[in-house]
């Protein structure tokens, strides 16, 4: 079984570059921040931190990932089914037009020595593309569920000063610097529109691929094309949210089930009046948990990183029974040498803290994904959070994209250590035999504050990535701890005195 701490021989594609930014969202004044392999949010309670990982879980959700391509399954799945059943588009007009537009296209794509651009593309098929981008409903839909909203406009960020601001969500993905795509929210006035544009010169198979198929070929048609994509592209990416309630929903997710199956039916639903309702991350995040199906097969880096998790943090194990078939899942700690399994609702605040992090490891994130989690140093003695910072490098070794909110001062001196380390290797010029260290371009630390503009933390080698109002706190306390002591001196020596 190979070594869950190597870092592996796998050459993995590097993701596309990700930049996010807004203007008068929910607590947010400004931000302009890109996504890092590890990216880390922190700041004082009600600073946005959440909102803005909220907000990247719905964009994620809604163009299926961060890809060269958005919606790269919708849109060549589009082209292949039209490909296939021509028929489809017979009640068009310029019927002609399309035919000569997909058989332009088929020649450029047997052409050897060019590669194949977004710009070759039948022209419809581009025109589904544009008009997705710019799809205002669908967004508004995705922001509202992953909010729990009724309206995007009730994010916009107002004061007594600007009682009617404009918000703006810009989101544009970027590949070796080329722009690829991007997409562009404004609400003002209660009315959201929404613009987007994919770049024409985005090229989608090289001509290396081009021509390594042909020599196996003599012409390629247009289910080729999109089994070329399909084999070059890596596999859609996913986004998982753990959210800050998590501990309270593994204690309970069963309860919570019953409940949501019983009030389903209408003899249920009618004796209701509103219904309360979830956010998005929530319902996501109990649906996994419901459904809950550990993968088969070998062990893999994911499930590597969980043992580890365990044998380090959790000391014992995580084991999941199915009562029944079709029943939900039942969660269970085993502590280390003991044969007795404990209920999550028997177990400490740390073991239904992390278990959720060992059950998503092991059933259902993988390489390439985006995870998600608030205050992972959350119900963590010191030592644990320090722990927990080593599981987010295995997991950026392992090819996983991780953004964190933390108000954990131990986190991010362990954070900032890991780095350290990785640059204490580069500059040896050694290839580690752990995954437990990050590159300084791996990590983005980003500090939220009120009403300010959102600032990056760059890393220091000395000071690490501490924010400064950090420092504000260890002084002051230091500052009163020491008057307290000269106090105390003070008065026990009047009193020596006295007696």
């Amino acid at each position: 079984m190979p070594n869950p701490k190597a870092t592996g021989g796998t050459v993995r594609p590097k993701p596309p570059d990700v930049q996010l930014s807004v203007q008068n969202f929910g607590p947010i004044a400004s931000a302009d921040i890109d996504l890092r392999p590890l990216t880390v949010f922190v700041g004082q309670s009600n600073t946005g931190k959440t909102y803005l990982a909220a907000l990247i879980y719905a964009l994620h959700q809604n163009f299926e990932g961060f890809s060269r391509v958005p919606w790269a399954s919708r849109t060549f799945t589009l082209l292949d089914f039209r490909y296939r059943y021509p028929s489809i588009d017979r009640h068009l007009e310029h019927q002609a037009e399309l035919d000569e537009e997909m058989l332009d296209a088929l020649g450029k794509l047997n052409t050897s020595g060019r590669p194949f651009k977004i710009s070759d593309l039948p022209l419809q098929t581009r025109a589904v593309l544009q008009y997705d981008l710019e799809d205002a409903e669908s967004l508004e839909a995705q922001i509202n569920r992953c909010f729990d909203l009724e309206s995007v406009s009730d994010l916009v960020r107002t004061t007594r000063d600007f009682p009617h601001n404009e918000m703006e969500v810009s989101l544009t993905v970027r590949k070796n610097k080329q722009k690829c795509w991007n997409s562009n929210l404004r609400n003002s006035n209660a009315r959201t529109t929404v613009k987007g544009h994919v770049d024409e010169n985005l090229v989608l198979l090289s001509a290396e691929e081009l021509v390594a198929e042909l020599v196996a070929r003599e012409m390629l048609d247009f289910g080729d094309l999109v089994r070329l994509l399909r084999v070059s592209r890596q596999e859609i990416a996913a986004a998982h949210y753990l959210p800050a309630a998590r501990s309270g929903i593994m204690q309970s997710h069963r309860v919570i089930a019953k409940s949501l199956v019983k009030r389903s039916t209408r003899g249920g639903l009618e004796p209701l009046g509103e219904i309360p309702t979830f956010s998005g991350m929530i319902a996501d995040f109990l649906e996994q948990l419901i459904g809950y199906q550990e993968r088969n097969g070998d062990w893999d880096e994911m499930s590597g990183i969980a043992n580890l998790l365990e044998a380090e943090v959790l000391r014992g194990e995580i084991e999941v029974k199915h009562p029944a078939p079709g029943g939900y899942p039942e969660f269970l700690y085993r502590p280390q040498k003991t044969a007795q399994e404990l209920l999550m609702s028997r177990s400490s605040s740390m073991v239904s803290e992390l278990a959720p992090l060992v059950l998503f490891l092991r059933g259902i994130v993988r390489p390439g994904d985006l995870l998600i989690i608030e205050e992972p140093e959350a119900h963590l003695h010191p030592g644990a959070q320090t722990a927990m910072a080593l599981t987010l490098a295995r997991l950026i070794r392992a090819g996983v994209r991780v953004i964190v909110t933390t108000h954990s001062h131990w986190f991010l001196q362990q954070i900032a250590n890991l780095i350290r380390e990785g640059e204490v290797n580069r500059l040896r010029r050694v290839t580690p035999a752990s995954a437990d260290w990050f590159l300084k371009e791996e990590v983005g630390a980003w500090w939220f504050h009120h009403d300010k503009p959102v600032t990056e933390i760059p890393f220091n080698r000395i000071e690490g990535i501490e924010p400064r109002d950090y420092e504000d706190v260890a002084e002051t306390l230091y500052n009163r701890s020491i008057d307290l002591q000269e106090q105390l001196v003070e008065m026990t020596g009047e009193q020596r005195e006295i007696e």
